[in-house]
């Protein structure tokens, strides 16, 4: 009898101590820290393209938060993984040209076309360029 009163008082503290602990705070989403462009070092690609659908995925957050710098580092990865990816390329030009350059904006956005002359958004992209 003794022992089933320590055994409920002992359960009884552990509850009420267990009850005074403080909530755990809910994870909160962190914001990615800007690209550092001296990190990025020289590097050799070749074909991939799952990795050129990552990085153009990455660009598209920063695009969305945006962070044009670092989703233009992002674009331009994809294309050297992929040359052949347009819309990283169409995305690249949005980019640049939201960063005032121009040039490079038209480069991109020609190179699109290249790829893509008969999309949908043609018109608007020639448009941009200039033409």
């Amino acid at each position: 009898m003794i022992v089933a009163r320590v055994f409920w008082l002992t359960l009884l503290a552990a509850v009420g101590l267990w009850a005074q602990q403080a909530p755990v705070p809910a994870p909160q989403e962190q914001e990615p820290p800007e690209e550092d462009t001296a990190l990025t070092g020289v590097k050799e690609y070749a074909f991939n393209p799952l990795q050129a659908e990552k990085e153009l995925k990455i660009g598209l957050f920063y695009a969305k938060k945006s962070s044009w710098k670092a989703a233009t580092m992002r674009f331009r990865e994809a294309t050297r993984w992929n040359p052949s990816l347009a819309e990283a390329w169409l995305r690249l030009g949005e980019c640049l040209e939201r960063s005032k350059d121009k040039k490079g904006a038209r480069e991109a956005f020609a190179k699109y076309l290249e790829l893509e002359p008969e999309a949908k958004n043609a018109a608007e992209v020639k448009k941009r360029m200039g033409l």
